[in-house]
């Protein structure tokens, strides 16, 4: 197995880097340094060497060795399970709460990048061993481009239009425009204090697909997670007046989120609200089917 050095070594490099390259602590603020950097990239190291000497192991006929490969996919399905679990007992010390769907699509994602990198090493060692040892870091360099697309995923940038909206009351009720009731409010103190310091956006669904989409609990609550997490929240336990929110106009389906942030910026939320993810359990496609197309004219 000596030939093989160099094909292995490439493609655990191109394999362990793309998943750095994949490893980022951004607005989730997760994985945290260092101990889940050291974490990631170790399981990351784990799958591009197990896709790097699949060939290897192949051509000497070690079908043994292949087996590991059933292996790694379930310690990779215990690695969603590990982030689940994290991501759920962190719930409890967080006031704006992430959410199930927001947890659960987080964990996928974890599981899914060590699929892919053991993808970028397998491609890097089959270009080796086909053709020579750039046409391997060609593909590999290939595979890591399309691997960081690919995990971008929609947002809601992409499916509805954010814009800017006025907080009022009608009575006490917080309303945001003229058909978003968001909740009661009764202290005269506490509703100054929401107009003078709160901001609202509208989103606005660009078709039913999105309008469904939208209308998932679980899509709403990482939304309002995310602008929480951006911007700052003044949400407090046993003040729900201050608590981020995001409701439903009944007859349109536009989203009304309103929240009083610590940095009253609307470009900034605006922005944080176009660029929170599509959640995968909350995304619908209604317009494919035909009762769907019928809904739609």
């Amino acid at each position: 197995m000596e030939e093989y050095g160099i094909m292995v070594l490439l493609s655990i490099a191109l394999g362990t880097m793309g998943r750095i390259l994949l490893l980022k602590t951004d607005y989730r603020q997760y994985p945290g340094y260092p101990h889940g950097y050291i974490v990631h990239i170790s399981l990351g190291f784990i799958a591009a060497a197990l896709g790097a000497v699949a060939i290897p192991a192949l051509v000497e006929q070690e079908f043994t060795a292949v087996t590991f490969l059933a292996l790694a996919a379930q310690q990779f399905r215990e690695v969603r399970n590990m982030e689940r679990n994290f991501l759920e007992n962190l719930e409890d010390g967080d006031i704006v709460k992430r959410g199930h769907d927001y947890i659960e699509g987080i964990a996928k994602v974890f599981e899914a990048r060590n699929y892919l990198v053991m993808i970028i090493s397998f491609g890097t060692s089959a270009a080796i061993f086909f053709v020579n040892w750039m046409a391997g870091l060609a593909v590999g360099l290939v595979l890591i481009y399309f691997s960081i697309r690919l995990m971008q995923g929609q947002t809601i940038k992409d499916i509805a239009e954010v814009k800017a909206a006025q907080l009022r009351f009608d009575g006490p009720l917080l309303m945001i425009g003229d058909g978003i009731v968001l909740m009661n409010v009764g202290l005269e103190e506490s509703k100054e204090k929401i107009l003078k310091e709160g901001l609202a956006v509208v989103i606005k669904p660009k078709d039913d697909n999105a309008r469904a989409t939208l209308h998932n609990l679980g899509q709403r609550q990482a939304i309002v997670h995310i602008a929480a997490s951006i911007l700052g929240t003044k949400a407090e336990i046993g003040e729900p007046e201050w608590t981020p929110l995001a409701r439903k106009n009944i007859d349109t389906g536009v989203i009304g989120l309103y929240i009083l942030p610590n940095e009253p910026d609307m470009k900034a939320l605006i922005k944080a609200v176009e660029m929170s993810p599509v959640l995968e359990s909350s995304r619908r496609n209604i317009l494919t089917t035909g009762s769907g197309k019928y809904a739609s004219d």
